[in-house]
């Protein structure tokens, strides 16, 4: 990791995140929130489009995950996790593709006032519309390092939803200088498009030469 990295700990304040530019790199800690497939399907079936009707104890961990995301970072990521006679021990905790969650993130950014979402391969132009409108960021973490970033995660606080399965449950982490790299920022850029547009030009044009 660049000695420049710039170090941010969650919750974290808007002014932070408006500072940060496409290709900045950081060093994240404090508490984090995993959620994959199910878990966004589940909160935006009951919380945003309401097609489902919430349980009383599905408004208990909607409550629980207010106040862990509240300025707060949500983690594509299922993590593999090993409980002992202490507690839970996380092993791997490796990126997800984020563009799965293409259908329901902006909504769950502006529900829980996201500053970030941590994953691989970027995500599209609705993703990077509510960053921008809510000042937030994507975070890249680097696929195939599954058991480094496991290395900075300090211990698990909590796990909400158990009954989704290990991979899918949120797990709340406290996590110390997770090394990341911004590549959709709060101003409207995306490093992904920007590199999807120069191969679609560079795959045209050797089309062209053909």
């Amino acid at each position: 990791m660049p000695d420049r990295a710039i170090p941010l700990t969650v919750p974290i304040a808007e002014p932070a995140i408006s500072n940060l530019s496409v290709g900045d790199t950081v060093l994240l800690s404090g508490i984090i929130v995993t959620a994959r497939d199910t878990a966004h399907r589940w909160l935006y079936d009951r919380f945003i489009a309401n097609t489902i009707a919430a349980t009383a104890e599905d408004q208990v961990v909607y409550e629980q995950l207010r106040t862990y995301l509240a300025g707060g970072v949500i983690y594509h990521c299922g993590p593999v996790v090993r409980q002992d006679g202490i507690g839970y021990h996380v092993t791997a905790a490796g990126p997800t593709t984020s563009i799965r969650e293409e259908p329901y993130q902006a909504d769950i950014i502006r529900l829980f006032g996201l500053r970030g979402v941590i994953g691989k391969g970027g995500m599209g132009t609705k993703t990077l519309t509510a960053l921008t409108g809510n000042s937030a960021v994507y975070f890249h973490a680097v696929g195939g390092t599954a058991a480094v970033i496991a290395e900075h995660i300090e211990c698990v606080l909590d796990v909400l939803k158990h009954e989704f399965g290990m991979p899918e449950a949120m797990w709340v982490l406290q996590v110390r200088d997770v090394p990341l790299f911004v590549t959709m920022d709060a101003h409207g850029s995306s490093l992904h498009a920007t590199v999807r547009e120069a191969s679609r030009a560079r795959l045209h044009s050797l089309l062209r030469d053909d």
